[in-house]
């Protein structure tokens, strides 16, 4: 019986993983006390160095309050993706896309922060601020925002991981503002949660043979498809 619990145990987390989508569509319908409780304690349950556990979590429900997130992410966004465009970083970025109209759309919604701007949509967002003494802060709380995307994940509902309000020293400044953020804090990035409006398609993950080395950089580590299985 327990090991039958064990695969089943491995059969929910790796779902939670292989459904998690960057979602930038919700519905109306509020996320639970609840539902938000399980996220942060994932987040809280994180690795950090010397178990520092730099992380803070502001919930943000205030709809004027998110809509302003949104503003800011959006403008983070478009300023860095013209720059992109500008100096044809992004034509680079895309060129394998032989699409001309999805291209053009591509280019569309990052030069205008369209791909940021979504976060004023949100019925809820969680801002994850970071301690700034704290040797190792962003990789803390990188591991501590998987942690709260999967659980959102296995929970059914949907989140993108957006770092476009907390990027530029100046859209974060305005995050800080708005959000009364100390100075000995830095805002490391925001999730906007919710109920998925639908759920995107998988985007393709290279094959595990491609990525995976024995000892030696370059030596495979997986010899056949019946060894990946």
């Amino acid at each position: 019986m327990q090991e039958a619990g064990e695969v089943a145990l491995k059969d929910i987390v790796r779902n939670a993983i292989y459904e998690r989508r960057s979602v930038r569509k919700f519905t109306d319908e509020p996320v639970s006390e609840e539902d938000l409780k399980y996220i942060i304690e994932a987040g809280r349950w994180a690795p950090s160095g010397e178990n520092s556990q730099g992380w803070r979590f502001l919930i943000i429900k205030d709809k004027e309050i998110i809509e302003k997130l949104g503003e800011i992410s959006g403008n983070g966004s478009a300023r860095r993706f013209t720059g992109e465009f500008t100096t044809k970083r992004m034509q680079e970025r895309f060129s394998g896309l032989q699409d001309d109209e999805k291209r053009q759309a591509v280019f569309q919604k990052l030069v205008t922060g369209n791909v940021s701007r979504f976060v004023a949509t949100a019925p809820v967002v969680i801002c994850v601020v970071g301690k700034k003494d704290v040797w190792d802060v962003q990789l803390d709380n990188a591991a501590c925002i998987e942690n709260m995307l999967i659980m959102t994940s296995a929970l059914g509902l949907g989140a993108t991981w957006v770092i476009a309000p907390c990027t530029d020293i100046r859209d974060e400044q305005l995050v800080n503002e708005l959000l009364g953020i100390p100075k000995d804090y830095k805002a490391i990035s925001i999730v906007p949660i919710g109920h998925m409006d639908r759920l995107p398609r998988p985007r393709p993950r290279l094959e595990l043979k491609d990525i995976t080395y024995l000892n030696q950089f370059g030596e495979p580590y997986f010899k056949s498809e019946e060894e990946m299985a």
